[in-house]
């Protein structure tokens, strides 16, 4: 038969787009675009830096070689984001800088560095992908951002997906989350850096607008109105402005003491309805909880009817937690929760008997062995305004910690000390996840901090009211109403996993059938 036993010769493969880009220019400019998407991140807020520098990474991608220069890129690319990005974690070290400050380099580099590994995997693995690579980048690099949240009890902060909390878009979150956002935003950068030279793909950067548009029409359409607050009960944050060097001194403590009392006590405006929630910042009381009984009772007193939540350590059997509680409407000692997920090197140490030989402690702990973590998720339960679900500072980075919540609340509380972050990008990154986490469950979010930003923060991320950073004050404001329950806090983190799953055995496949046609 004409043409029995002829072997179809294999798809030709794709051209060689590599440019002439001399190879020590790979990594500098790795670098500065890294820096480039980190403009995209809060304070800065310029979203559109953002996209373009994950653009560039994608550009950068598909003109580097295979193998190692390809994972050097990535790793490169992560140390410019992450590093600009995360500026503030040399804070803590400098708030006792005699005795911590020789390691905030180590600490900027370290975080900085470490990050980076998981997208330098990232693009060595789909560089390893050839025909298929762009695509094969952003399952990739989706898998390394979600494994970024959970591996080694997770540091999800400065996410991809946040580039886009200034616009719309960012409601996306309700429904896929932060990781199936992240996903359509590598997509669309993938999309764009095909229409770049060399061998540009007009056709293909084109139709990256198509999907921007739909990204963000999408998004404008899951945008809710602002809803009705008449007749709302009114909550009270308290922001009594404590610097962290000030913050357990002798002399000062009585000073931020007394200034949360006053502001407990202080009559609600003209015309405005009194309080009905009260909510002090992490660790206000400069006691222990068994110590605190007379400190407790004064401001239950000047509290009135209202209900009141204070962030407190504790004690027990040795162990310290860092906590909060709820005193009800007749001053009782209604329920404490303790802070579950710590902050390492922060609250306690990873094999702390190691760092001991260097003198070595975790910063933010009070006791020398560190904090103990609580249980887990739990609600406290608020009577006529319902239940809400407590999050102590670090918790409210975690869209996990709050899908794991024994129940739908009415809303979310965190109770957080930014002054461990500085004046500058650290509290506004922080404040923009809180944001973020409304979002993702459509549930309003009080948020007490110390040194600020105390906000009132509607189920669709918007900031109601608030008292600016380093400003010492309360703010009454009514309580937002839940939203409908999301996609996203029906699913969590679910969809996306088995997205990656199956991109993945998608990948072994192709891969043994391209094996499988080779002649032996």
């Amino acid at each position: 038969m004409p043409g029995a036993g002829r072997r179809h010769p294999d798809p030709a493969p794709p051209p060689d787009r590599r440019s002439t880009l001399p190879r020590w220019m790979r990594l500098p400019l790795a670098v500065a675009a890294g820096v480039v998407m980190g403009l995209g991140q809060a304070p800065y807020d310029l979203w559109i830096c953002g996209l373009a520098g994950l653009v560039a990474a994608f550009w950068l991608f598909r003109v580097s070689p295979r193998g190692g220069l390809a994972a050097g890129t990535g790793w490169a690319f992560g140390l410019g984001y992450f590093g600009f990005s995360m500026g503030w974690i040399v804070e803590p070290f400098l708030v006792d800088a005699a005795e911590t400050g020789w390691m905030a380099p180590f600490g900027l580099i370290g975080l900085a560095g470490g990050l980076a590994l998981f997208w330098g995997l990232a693009f060595w693995g789909a560089a390893r992908a050839r025909r298929y690579a762009p695509a094969a980048l952003v399952l990739s690099w989706t898998a390394a951002e979600l494994a970024r949240g959970y591996v080694l009890t997770g540091f999800p902060w400065a996410n991809v997906s946040y580039l886009w909390l200034p616009t719309p878009v960012m409601q996306w979150a309700s429904l896929v989350g932060p990781y199936g956002l992240t996903a359509l935003t590598l997509a669309l950068a993938a999309l764009l850096a095909e229409a770049l030279p060399p061998a540009p793909r007009a056709r293909a950067g084109l139709a990256g607008g198509a999907p921007g548009a739909v990204l963000l029409a999408v998004g404008w359409a899951l945008l809710p109105p602002l809803q009705a607050l008449d007749g709302r009960p009114v909550v009270r944050l308290i922001q009594p402005n404590a610097p962290q060097d000030q913050k357990w001194d002798p002399d000062m403590v009585p000073v931020f003491f007394n200034r949360q009392v006053e502001y407990t006590e202080a009559p609600p405006a003209e015309g405005q309805e009194p309080p009905t929630l009260i909510l002090w910042s992490e660790t206000a009381l400069p006691m222990l909880l068994h110590n605190a009984g007379d400190a407790l009772g004064l401001i239950s007193h000047v509290a009135g009817a209202a209900q009141v939540v204070v962030g407190i350590q504790r004690e027990e059997m040795g162990r310290w937690h860092n906590s909060l509680v709820l005193m009800d409407a007749e001053g009782d000692l209604a329920q404490v929760y303790d802070k579950h997920h710590l902050v390492p090197f922060g609250e306690y140490m990873p094999a702390a008997g190691l760092f001991a030989r260097w003198n070595i402690a975790g910063l933010a702990a009070r006791a020398e062995g560190g904090y103990s973590a609580g249980p887990g998720p739990e609600l406290l339960d608020l009577g006529p305004l319902g239940s809400a679900l407590p999050l102590i500072c670090y918790e409210a980075v975690f869209p996990q910690d709050v899908h794991r919540a024994p129940a739908r609340p009415e809303m979310l509380m965190q109770l957080t000390n930014d002054a461990w972050f500085g004046q500058f990008s650290g509290p506004y990154q922080h404040l923009a996840q809180a944001r973020i986490r409304a979002i993702e469950q459509g549930l309003p979010m009080l948020r007490s901090a110390n040194t600020g930003v105390s906000a009132v923060i509607d189920g669709a991320g918007r900031v109601l009211a608030s008292l600016p950073l380093g400003e010492a004050g309360f703010l009454d404001a009514p309580l937002p109403p839940p939203l409908r329950m999301t996609p996203y806090a029906r699913t969590g983190d679910l969809p996306v996993f088995l997205l990656i799953l199956l991109g993945a055995g998608c990948a072994v496949f192709t891969a043994w059938k391209g094996r499988a046609r080779k002649p032996h």
